[in-house]
């Protein structure tokens, strides 16, 4: 739930409602009655069923290596990318947002406190992407301003030169294509570690960093810059690290096997890490992009309007069962993970059903289909083809 900064709206009529009619209190009591049933159901079912998906994601990437040195090929390259994806997506996104810190007999290391932290970065979840920085940029800025100006992953803000650009739309979707191929490198690494240094350095509140940041721009690729102002610690904690073991030391274990064997696993890694990009790309930026979706140019007054937005501002996948939901990264169940960032992967699967019927039941929209047709939608906006919906949520005092 809404926790950090609410906003106190002075002139009401400034601010127009889009949205169906919605009884935001009915909605909110449904919702927190839903929570406190997930909160009484937690058990140490849920962490057997992450250690289960965890060791999915383990073999993925055992199978990929023991294979890797005997040919380049794609096959060995998804599942070195699988692995990849279900450190990143699934346990470390869940843990990090506290999903098991609750659940009965959880062993320490896998709550927020101690995963990935410190030393164990290099143990949990050891990517281009500083932990510490990630959990700030994904966990604060954009769950919890999700559709505003300050959200990072704002795709139409972000995008904003692109789709004002009068380039033809083919060299768009080229350079789209390109974006997409390194984001994690390129996007995610660079800005999510920029926006701490900010935050940290200023002292100003989130909001205040993210508004400054122009449309069009993201900030982070200031540290691509060599010897430019935090560049170094982009180098040295995000690029080198994660260069060296990924790209040097894991193909150099090959050795024995002969050169060649060594070289094989180094361009099977390389198009692991190109998948990576495209998959996790996929299936994350669609999640909050699409002409059906809503941005909002306000802040929020209430939990019961931070829960309405949630919804109306995010998008869910086809979902169900752990197969379908091991190869969207978990990411198919958004809207409910944003309602409730702090659950187990199987309470989302558990109670997805509920949470829709509660959103139909009160006229809010809740948007699941197919991730290809979410990703058409996505490039539409990037392109600037199609816009997202904008509207204000009924403040708190309005609604008296």
């Amino acid at each position: 739930m809404y926790t950090e900064e609410l906003i106190e709206i002075k002139d009401i009529d400034s601010y127009p409602n889009n949205l169906p009619s919605i009884d935001y209190k009915a909605f909110a009591d449904d919702l927190n009655k839903i929570r406190n049933e997930i909160s009484t159901d937690l058990s140490e079912k849920d962490f057997k069923h992450l250690k289960k998906i965890e060791r999915w994601g383990r073999v993925c990437t055992l199978l990929g290596y023991s294979t890797s040195w005997i040919v380049p090929n794609p096959i060995s390259a998804f599942l070195i990318s699988q692995g990849n994806i279900t450190r990143w997506a699934m346990t470390t996104h869940h843990i990090i947002h506290k999903g098991y810190d609750k659940v009965p007999n959880i062993p320490e290391r896998y709550t927020s406190k101690k995963y990935a932290v410190g030393i164990r970065r290099f143990i949990d979840w050891f990517d281009w992407i500083l932990p510490e920085a990630w959990n700030h940029e994904h966990n604060i800025l954009h769950h919890y301003y999700t559709g505003e100006v300050s959200d990072p992953d704002l795709v139409e803000k972000s995008m904003d030169i692109v789709r004002k650009s009068k380039i033809p739309a083919f060299f768009k979707y080229i350079a789209i294509l390109f974006f997409m191929s390194t984001w994690k490198l390129s996007y995610y690494a660079p800005n999510t570690l920029w926006i701490l240094q900010q935050t940290k350095r200023k002292s100003k509140k989130n909001r205040e960093v993210m508004e400054k940041i122009p449309a069009g721009t993201y900030p982070g690729s200031k540290l691509l810059i060599p010897f430019s102002k935090g560049s170094g610690e982009f180098l040295l904690k995000c690029v080198l690290p994660y260069f060296l073991a990924r790209f040097v030391l894991i193909p150099a274990l090959f050795l024995p096997l002969g050169k060649t064997a060594a070289v094989f696993v180094l361009i099977n890694s390389i198009l692991a890490e190109i998948i990576t990009n495209l998959h996790s790309f996929l299936i994350i930026v669609p999640n909050h992009a699409g002409d059906d979706v809503y941005r909002y140019d306000t802040g929020i007054t209430d939990p019961a309007e931070f829960y309405v937005r949630q919804v109306a501002g995010s998008v869910n996948y086809n979902c169900g069962n752990d197969i379908t939901d091991f190869f969207h990264g978990w990411l198919n169940y958004q809207i409910e993970h944003h309602l409730f960032p702090d659950l187990p992967l199987l309470k989302y699967q558990e109670y997805q059903g509920k949470i829709k019927e509660i959103c139909q039941k009160h006229h809010v929209p809740y948007i699941q289909e197919n991730v290809f047709k979410r990703f058409s939608k996505l490039l539409k906006i990037m392109v600037g083809k199609t816009d997202m919906k904008k509207t204000s949520t009924i403040p708190r005092k309005a609604r008296a």
